[in-house]
C-alpha cells in the first residue's frame, strides 16, 4: 500500500512557548514511529512541506485575518481575532510556522484525492478549533477546513471529517456546517464539562445541510468500553449512509485518562482501537482513501508517541503490536526530554477494548442517553431508525 508522511522538523516552529501544546509531542511521536521502522517500510513516502499560499487558507480564512496573523509578532501589544490569548500567545514567525502545518496537510490531501496513495498523514496537524477570522484553542490556522476546502474546489462532492479529539470540532463543524457536500462527524467529552462549550447533539447542521453535522458529547469519565459502544452505534450508519468519496481523521490523543487537560479515560489501546475501526470504514467505503491528522494530546510523552505512532502504522501499513517494546534508542531520547520522568516499556495500557453494543432502553446512563439522543437528532435525515440497533 502506497503511503505519505509529510514531515519535516519545520513543523515543530509551531510553538506557542510555555505552554500546553508543546512540540515535543510531534517530534517524540515521529521519532518513536521512525526507531520502530514504521516510516521505513515499504511503499512510504516522507515529504518534505510547502507552506501553504495566502489563497490557499483563504478559501477558509478572512484576508483581515491572514494580514492580523502575520502583523501580531510585531507588535507587543496587539490585541483581536483571538489573539495573544492565554491559549493563543503570539509567536515569532507565527503565520509562516501555522502556513507549514496548512501546507502539510494540503499535500497530504492532495496526494490522496489524486490517487498517487490510499492514506497520507500529518501528525503536526488537526488544529480544528481555528474560525474563519479568530483564532481559538491553540489553533492559529485550520489545516484539516484548509485541506477540506481545497478538496472541494476540485470537485469532491463528498468528504467525511470524523474529529476523535477530546474537544469538540467546532471551528471545522462552523466552517462548513450548510455545505452538504461535507459531513462532519465529532466524538467528544460533553460541552456541559469541557471546552469549548459546543458539540450538543442538537447541533446537526445549517439550513441547507441538515444532517451534516453528527455530535455524541460523552458524559466526563467515559471509558474505552463506553467510546467504543458510543462510536460503533452512530458513526458507521451515518457514514455508509452518505457515501464519503475519502474520509479526513483527526485522531487528537487528549481522551486519554492521563491527559492533564481532560476528563475522559481511554487507553492508548482504545485510541488505537477507534483509529482502527476508521479505518476499516475507509476501506468499506472509499477504497481505503484516508487523510489523517494529529490534533490535542497534553500528556506530552507518555500517551502521544504511542497513539500517533499507532496512527503512522495504520497509515503506512500492518498496526502495530500493542505487546511491542519501546526501543531503547527512543527511551533515552524520552529521558533527555524529561529527565527523571517514567517512560512507557511498552506500546499498550493493557487495557481491554472489549465493549457490548448499544441496545435502546438496555440501560438509562448517561452514556447511552447521549448516544440516543445523537441517533434521534441526526438518523431520520438519512432514513434511519434511530431505535434500531441495526441501523
Amino acid at each position: 500500500m502506497n503511503s505519505l508522511v509529510v514531515w519535516s522538523d519545520r513543523l515543530l516552529s509551531y510553538d506557542l512557548g510555555d505552554h500546553p501544546l508543546n512540540p515535543v509531542r510531534v517530534e517524540l511521536a515521529m521519532a518513536l514511529a521512525r526507531d520502530l521502522g514504521v516510516l521505513s517500510r515499504p511503499g512510504v513516502t516522507v515529504q518534505e512541506p510547502a507552506l501553504a499560499t495566502d489563497a490557499e487558507i483563504g478559501r477558509v480564512h478572512r484576508a483581515d485575518y491572514i494580514e492580523a496573523v502575520k502583523a501580531a509578532p510585531d507588535d507587543p501589544f496587539f490585541r483581536g481575532y483571538g489573539l495573544n490569548t492565554a491559549d493563543n500567545p503570539v509567536f515569532d514567525d507565527m503565520h509562516e510556522a501555522s502556513a507549514l502545518v496548512s501546507g502539510a496537510t494540503l499535500a497530504a490531501a492532495r496526494a490522496v484525492w489524486s490517487g498517487s496513495v490510499r492514506r497520507a498523514v500529518n501528525i503536526s496537524g488537526g488544529l480544528h478549533h481555528a474560525m474563519p477570522a479568530r483564532a481559538a484553542g491553540f489553533c492559529v490556522y485550520n489545516d484539516p477546513a484548509i485541506a477540506i476546502a481545497d478538496l472541494l474546489s476540485q470537485g469532491a462532492k463528498r468528504i467525511a471529517y470524523i474529529d476523535i479529539d477530546v474537544h469538540h470540532g467546532d471551528g471545522v463543524q462552523e466552517i462548513f456546517a450548510n455545505d452538504p457536500r461535507v459531513l462532519t462527524i465529532s466524538l467528544h467529552e460533553s460541552p456541559i464539562s469541557l471546552f469549548p462549550g459546543t458539540g450538543f447533539s442538537t447541533e446537526v447542521g445549517g439550513p441547507d445541510a441538515l444532517g451534516s453535522a453528527v455530535n455524541v458529547p460523552l458524559p466526563a469519565g467515559t471509558r474505552d468500553s463506553g467510546w467504543l459502544r458510543a462510536f460503533h452505534a452512530v458513526v458507521p450508519s451515518v457514514l455508509r449512509a452518505f457515501g464519503p468519496e475519502l474520509i479526513v481523521l483527526q485522531a487528537g490523543a487528549d481522551s486519554h485518562a492521563r491527559d492533564p487537560l481532560a476528563n475522559l479515560r481511554l487507553s492508548v489501546d482504545g485510541q488505537r482501537a477507534g483509529a482502527l475501526a476508521v479505518s476499516a470504514l475507509s476501506e468499506e467505503l472509499c477504497g481505503g482513501k484516508l487523510l489523517a491528522t494529529g490534533g490535542g494530546g497534553y500528556a506530552l510523552m507518555y500517551v502521544v508517541p504511542r497513539t500517533w505512532t499507532h496512527l503512522l502504522a495504520m497509515v503506512t501499513g500492518d498496526p502495530i503490536d500493542p505487546a511491542t517494546l519501546t526501543p531503547p534508542s527512543w527511551r533515552a531520547l524520552a529521558q533527555k526530554r524529561f529527565p527523571g520522568e517514567d517512560f512507557p516499556l511498552r506500546m499498550t495500557d493493557d487495557a481491554d477494548v472489549s465493549f457490548q453494543p448499544w441496545q435502546p432502553g438496555v440501560t438509562q446512563d448517561p452514556l447511552d442517553r447521549a448516544i440516543l439522543a445523537t441517533r434521534q437528532a441526526v438518523f431520520p435525515y438519512y432514513g434511519l431508525d434511530p431505535m434500531d440497533a441495526r441501523d
